[in-house]
């Protein structure tokens, strides 16, 4: 089924078959026209788009608690906090949260290891003081595709997941990642 959050939990019942979102709400699979998906060769799930709005979700499989909000008043050179930081177990998982080309993967100063992507709207989302990171420069990426694990690697306390929108490549031109995924149909906390 289709969750709120465009999120698919199930599994096609034949392996390959390749079904847009009419066929597959008459089988009773998808409400019409919801989350027509394809599924990856020989694993039976849905996991890619076919065409129509681009999928759009959480940086995190879970909700985490909100260790820094966004927009609060510090020490940054920005005068404030530029993304908003969830606290959580190094090693957990981060995904993208939808389409869109890593622009940066590697140790990036007080961020420690962190990937950037240019998302396909235009946008620059980081995810930040990561342990290890698991896609390279360039690559296409799209909504859960698997970038990194946590960690506390760069200028930081402990571990935890600095997850950061931006309008431009460029450090100060953030924005608040909450309402962003909110405006892409995601609630984030």
């Amino acid at each position: 089924m289709c969750t709120q959050g465009g999120d698919w939990q199930g599994t096609l019942p034949r392996r390959g078959i390749l079904l847009r979102g009419g066929a597959l709400a008459a089988l009773g699979l998808l409400p019409a026209l919801g989350c027509a998906h394809r599924a990856s060769a020989g694993s039976g799930e849905l996991d890619e788009p076919l065409g129509g709005p681009p999928v759009w979700t959480r940086p995190l499989s879970d909700k985490y608690p909100v260790s820094a909000a966004y927009g609060i008043k510090g020490k940054w050179l920005a005068g404030h906090h530029t993304g908003i930081d969830f606290a959580v177990p190094a090693g957990t998982p981060v995904y993208a949260v939808s389409s869109g080309t890593v622009d940066i993967a590697r140790y990036y100063s007080e961020y420690g290891y962190a990937v950037m992507l240019r998302m396909d709207d235009g946008h620059f989302v980081l995810s930040a003081h990561l342990s290890k990171i698991s896609v390279k420069k360039a690559a296409k990426v799209q909504a859960r595709t698997l970038l990194g694990e946590t960690g506390a690697s760069g200028r930081t306390t402990g571990p935890h997941l600095h997850f950061e929108v931006r309008t431009k490549r460029d450090y100060g031109s953030d924005i608040d990642p909450v309402s962003y995924l909110a405006s892409k149909g995601v609630q984030l906390l």
